[in-house]
């Protein structure tokens, strides 16, 4: 089996659900209060195990009681834990989000340790150049996830970035990066094209590929995702389904897309694995409760 490291954030996620958002200064009663475990790099290595891959992850959390439920539940997904750093300076990552009833959702972060993964980590983890795929998001430091990207093309691995949440990036980062994953916000940001549809996303896709990224795939929520390199562009549209939380959408992508990669599976392929994994998860309310499992997943 090929290996997927996943370097990124693990946080606590507090949810609370209600009727709607609510708006500077309102106060909303009524909503369903539940805790669960989330953060994007956690996220997407329980969806890359659930769905078939050997995994790893490489995060850090405080020494605290988030931090321990963090390392047990990641254990019980037969996530390798080897990397999980222990922070005795900063709490576990924590994050707030809400959940309207049409299942979109707002979500305040507060990084806690995660933001103390830093470049001397990246040393300690030995095995790091035995992964096919190393997958990042950007709730860890940027310094960091600079050198692992600098390290991998030095030993010609794939870095799957998912730049999320969005911020602008260095043209080094993206120079040679094997694939970039932004949401439609994602992309706009990163290319100051307006991303909304297939000839919008195709135009961001070759703003990306000329800066040196070698496979660009822009999600569009419901609409589906849209892929481009240099010899292949291709619609992938989403089944239609009933929206209840889309929290952990993005992430499930990615970590199935990182599975399909390593078994081979052709871009369209891969690209519809990855897409009809996030549209059972947004059928579900939470972050990693709602990833699917391989056996839910018929192509």
């Amino acid at each position: 089996m090929r290996k997927i490291i996943v370097i990124g954030s693990a946080n606590t996620d507090m949810v609370v659900k209600a009727a709607k958002l609510p708006k500077p200064g309102e106060t909303l009663l009524g909503g369903t209060f539940f805790m669960n475990a989330g953060g994007k790099g956690a996220n997407q290595a329980v969806a890359a195990a659930r769905l078939g891959g050997d995994v790893t992850l490489v995060t850090k959390v405080g020494n605290d009681i988030f931090g321990k439920q963090t390392i047990e539940g990641l254990r019980k997904e037969n996530i390798n834990t080897d990397y999980v750093f222990l922070d005795e300076t900063a709490p576990s990552g924590t994050a707030l989000i809400m959940v309207n009833e049409e299942g979109e959702n707002c979500i305040v972060v507060a990084s806690g340790a995660n933001a103390n993964l830093l470049p001397a980590d990246i040393k300690a983890v030995k095995n790091i150049a035995d992964a096919e795929i190393i997958l990042m998001q950007l709730e860890i430091p940027m310094k960091t996830i600079a050198i692992v990207i600098k390290n991998a093309k030095l030993n010609h691995q794939k870095v799957i970035l998912n730049p999320a949440p969005a911020q602008k990036l260095d043209d080094e980062l993206l120079d040679g990066l094997f694939l970039l994953t932004p949401n439609e916000t994602e992309a706009s940001l990163l290319t100051g094209i307006t991303v909304y549809d297939e000839t919008t996303a195709s135009m961001a896709a070759d703003f990306l590929l000329k800066k040196g990224v070698q496979n660009v795939l822009i999600t569009l929520g419901s609409k589906g995702a849209y892929f481009k390199n240099k010899n292949l562009s291709l619609m992938i549209d989403a089944p239609l389904v009933q929206a209840m939380d889309t929290t952990a959408a993005g992430d499930t992508f990615c970590g199935a897309l990182a599975v399909a990669i390593t078994e081979n599976m052709d871009w369209e392929k891969a690209i519809q694995f990855a897409v009809k994994a996030a549209s059972i998860s947004v059928t579900r309310l939470g972050a990693q409760v709602s990833v699917p499992y391989r056996s839910e997943i018929e192509i």
